[in-house]
């Protein structure tokens, strides 16, 4: 078994910061803004993705969500610390596959040196538990989940957490939100539901501060063995980083299984910290997200330019 920290550190690929670097990306406890500057986030990302071969200037763009160019360009720097043009660079699938490039080794060394363990996942910011067969059949009979929707750099956000951990995090459109209240009781039956948006509100405000990493944020998650194992590789899966559906099968000794770890992949009941976002197909193409591919886009150019932003 190879000592990691014997490795050097991996080297990134210098890119021209655009004069951002000191507008790192603010954690959402400290700016009211971000989460309404989501909508328009992601009209522009769509924008992009779709024009990216005409390379639409700051103007084009400005035009397509309803603000100025001076405004757009405010907003992005204020969501991300970097400029639409940086982004539309990182939308491209060339940058996906540079991504999967410099990764290409995370899961194998993560697993080489044991991180598979719960407290020590996720650069330590994420500890997994899962529940036992026994509480499984009982539908979380002994469980009080309080839930509330909460606002994120990424849009509205639903978040169920029991004090084992949180059980449920997802991204609903408007006309989704009631169906997030049911899938809740459909997952955890016998478990009493309370809407408790004040007791979720600190979990919610720490899950996208990149500040508040004292403690890990604990997971309770329920599935089958397989999937819990495809979800602990996903933790494995630094920020910045990205993986392969057949490189996950590999990491879990089932390289055969890459169609069952994309369905694993899917199933994820806890997004963004359970970063399923990072994983791509072997072209670099996104793949699926079940929060849409937009979301995927906007999650993966917001963490690289939190990373070049950092330096």
């Amino acid at each position: 078994m190879r000592d990691r920290s014997a490795r050097p550190p991996r080297k990134r690929k210098k890119r021209v910061d655009d004069g951002l670097r000191s507008s790192y990306p603010m954690p959402m406890s400290k700016t009211a803004e971000i989460p309404a500057d989501y909508p328009r986030i992601e009209t522009a990302i769509r924008y992009l993705a779709a024009h990216a071969e005409e390379q639409p200037t700051l103007s084009n763009v400005a035009a397509e969500v309803g603000l100025s160019p001076f405004h757009l360009q405010r907003v992005f720097k204020r969501w991300a610390g970097i400029s639409p043009k940086r982004l539309l660079q990182l939308l491209t699938v060339e940058h996906a596959k540079e991504l999967l490039d410099e990764s290409a080794s995370v899961l194998d060394a993560t697993y080489e040196v044991g991180l598979t363990s719960p407290a020590r996942l996720h650069d330590h910011f994420v500890a997994l538990e899962a529940v036992t067969p026994g509480e499984y059949k009982s539908g979380g009979g002994d469980l009080e989940i309080r839930y509330g929707f909460h606002d994120s750099p990424f849009g509205r956000m639903f978040l169920a957490a029991t004090d084992r951990g949180i059980c449920r995090l997802t991204f609903p459109s408007g006309d989704e939100q009631r169906d997030e209240i049911a899938g809740l009781a459909e997952r955890w039956p016998r478990a009493t539901r309370v809407e408790n948006k004040s007791a979720t509100a600190e979990l919610a405000r720490r899950i996208f501060d990149g500040e508040s990493r004292e403690e890990p944020l604990r997971l309770l998650v329920q599935g089958t063995n397989f999937q819990i194992a495809v979800w602990r590789a996903l933790l494995s899966i630094p920020e910045g980083e990205a993986t392969t559906y057949s490189r996950i099968a590999h990491a879990i000794g089932r390289p055969r299984a890459v169609r069952a770890v994309g369905n694993a992949v899917g199933a994820n009941p806890i997004a963004y910290l359970i970063p399923c976002h990072r994983v791509l197909r072997q072209v670099g193409a996104l793949g699926g997200y079940r929060w849409g591919s937009t979301r995927k886009q906007a999650l993966l150019a917001w963490e690289s330019a939190r990373l070049e932003a950092a330096g």
